[in-house]
């Protein structure tokens, strides 16, 4: 009996159920506040007091989500392996930043709902936001990294392709069978490529989402003109949103 495929509800449902995935959706709402409560702002306060109400209650909400991520890192550095030491000392440095956002992201969102004195806010999104921007630019680095070894592994994977190709030349005049060792190893090399290529696509998905993030910490660590204006927020927070939503998304079986 052949699998079922997943329908989009049934995708969205998988998706929904993930904790990444409901802060994807807050995330999106949160931005598409900021970006209302901007556009509305000067025409019709009433109604950009309510975009700004979301943006504040969705910010608020995935803080909530977030409560325990300062575990996630240091776990997976416990159980993760790493193709070489470069990428190891990336990823260490990477995640050791991304504990520290998270860890003091909790203290933000206790001192913001009342939990802790509100004056400590501001000292703990600065830590926060800084161990996140490096937490980045180590993660991005990394991705970098990895998009060119994969690309180098892909023009190898053809090359390898295109030889068996060519060796079976006769044997396809004649017709492989499906049983056929040959025409095996090539559709073998062709998924080989194919995980290539979309890994790529992740890597990529990956920079766009960190950087976007990196828009909106900077906000907070070295706040200017460009970086603070409201739609480079928005635009940012929709477009990490969004990589990260590709990127959770569940195959269709």
């Amino acid at each position: 009996m052949a699998e079922k495929r997943l329908d989009t509800i049934d995708k969205l449902v998988v998706f929904l159920a993930k904790r990444d995935g409901i802060d994807k959706l807050v995330k999106t709402l949160q931005y598409i506040g900021k970006l209302g409560h901007y556009s509305v702002e000067k025409r019709n306060p009433i109604l950009a007091a309510r975009y700004k109400n979301l943006e504040v209650a969705a910010g608020l909400s995935r803080k909530a989500f977030r409560t325990g991520r300062s575990l996630t890192g240091y776990n997976t550095l416990r159980h993760g392996t790493y193709p070489d030491l470069t990428i190891q000392l990336l990823t260490i440095f990477g995640f050791g930043g991304e504990m520290v956002y998270w860890l003091f992201d909790h203290f933000t969102w206790l001192s913001k709902v009342g939990v802790l004195d509100a004056e400590l806010s501001a000292r703990t999104m600065y830590i926060s936001a800084f161990g996140e921007s490096v937490a980045y630019i180590f993660f991005i680095t990394a991705d970098v990294i990895m998009i060119k070894r994969g690309m180098a592994m892909e023009v190898a994977l053809k090359k390898q392709l295109a030889k068996l190709e060519a060796e079976s030349e006769v044997s396809y005049r004649t017709a492989l069978t499906e049983d056929s060792a040959a025409l095996k190893e090539i559709r073998s090399m062709k998924a080989k490529i194919s995980a290539v290529k979309m890994q790529r696509v992740m890597s990529v998905m990956s920079i766009i989402a960190k950087t976007s993030d990196l828009f909106i910490a900077l906000n907070v660590v070295d706040p200017n003109p460009f970086v603070s204006h409201a739609v480079t927020l928005g635009l940012s927070g929709l477009a990490s949103a969004w990589a990260g939503w590709y990127q959770l998304w569940p195959e269709s079986k």
